[in-house]
Parts: C-alpha cells; structure tokens; sequence
C-alpha cells in the first residue's frame, strides 16, 4: 500500500515539474500558427504584386474613383475645405 503511494506521489510531482514546459508548447504552437497565417498573407500579396501591370495597385482615394465623381460625392478634406471657404454673398455679422 506504501508502495502505491509513493508511485502516485511520484507521478504527481513529475507532472508538476513538466506543467511550465507544457504551457511553454502551447505559447509556442500558438506563435507558429500566427506566423503561418502572417506569411500565407503576404504571400498572396506578393502574387497580387507581381500580377499586376507594373506591380502597382490602384488609387483608394475617393477623388481618383470615376464613380464617386459621377455621383459629385467629394473626399472630406476637400468637403470641408468648400465650407469653410469665404462665400462672396455672406453677410458681416457685425
């Protein structure tokens, strides 16, 4: 019966020694898997680049887009630009 003890004891405590290296292993898988996933997308970026004319992607601003001028919708900056310019028909609040 002593001897059963003791080989539980001893198990335990094996376990208890290799808990950190454990957590180690999944901070370190875990590392791999966020790696893996960060290089299959650039990748794919790398096969949209070299796909391209000239390896150029197109402009994102809306001011280079022919359908938001179509539609007469402006960037922000020049929008608020436009308010704040002086209007020649204002009117002196003084």
């Amino acid at each position: 019966m002593l001897k059963g003890r003791g080989t539980f004891w001893s198990v335990h405590f094996f376990c208890l020694l290799l808990q950190p290296f454990h957590i180690i292993y999944n901070m370190v898988e875990t590392l791999i898997v966020s790696l893996v996933i960060i290089a299959a997308g650039m990748l794919l970026l790398l096969v949209k680049v070299l796909s391209r004319k000239n390896g150029t992607f197109s402009s994102q601003h809306i001011h280079d887009s022919e359908a938001m001028k179509e539609r007469g919708i402006h960037c922000v900056m020049d929008q608020d630009r436009e308010m704040r310019r002086k209007s020649r028909f204002a009117v002196s609040e003084r």
